[in-house]
């Protein structure tokens, strides 16, 4: 008997490859989908938490569930650096123009992630100094429900908005319509 048994096969899959001509030594493929490849495994979230829904979102970072392994490593504070806002939390109306200001800041193409029932709808703060829904200011591509959400819950909006950045068309971003959703909030685009 060997010193070293034979390990079993390993579970891990490599990420697709996108649809193109190959051979030996070359592969071929559209710009298209190699941007979208790059832009679903290299995501750049900004946290912007203010109550539980951070806290488990700092558990969704940690060692257990670590968030690293799906390309969102580099948690960037800087709306600059930034394409997904994560929007995690209570929502004061007063908070409304600096979370605004902090999506306008960002460069395009960006993502909005919505976590947990209070950014989503208010929750159950159902009162005067509270935004019930932060797409009253600006939009939002993927809710991720709970009060407050499991890891498992926030690392699924994570995949769904990297479904979106993989599938994005280059010039969606240049399209009328998304130019009208922009001014439907108000927002300019020059």
């Amino acid at each position: 008997m060997s010193k070293y048994p034979i390990k079993k096969p390993s579970k891990i899959e490599l990420v697709k490859a996108p649809e193109g001509v190959e051979g030996p030594g070359f592969f071929a493929t559209s710009l298209e989908k190699v941007v979208g490849l790059a832009r679903k495994n290299s995501l750049w979230p900004l946290p912007f938490a203010t109550s539980c829904c951070g806290i488990e979102f700092m558990a969704t970072m940690a060692s257990t569930y670590d968030l690293a392994r799906f390309g969102s490593e580099r948690l960037s504070f800087s709306p600059r650096q930034a394409d997904l806002l994560m929007v995690m939390g209570t929502i004061a109306k007063k908070m409304g123009p600096t979370l605004r200001q902090v999506y306008e800041q960002m460069a395009e193409p960006k993502w909005v992630l919505c976590v947990g029932a209070c950014a989503s709808s208010g929750g159950i703060f159902d009162t005067y100094s509270v935004l019930q829904g932060i797409d009253r200011i600006i939009p939002v591509d993927v809710y991720v429900p709970g009060c407050p959400p499991r890891p498992e819950q926030i690392i699924e909006g994570i995949l769904k908005i990297q479904q979106l950045a993989e599938n994005e068309s280059l010039r969606r971003r240049d399209s009328e319509q998304y130019k009208k959703m922009l001014e439907s909030y108000g927002i300019d685009i020059s």
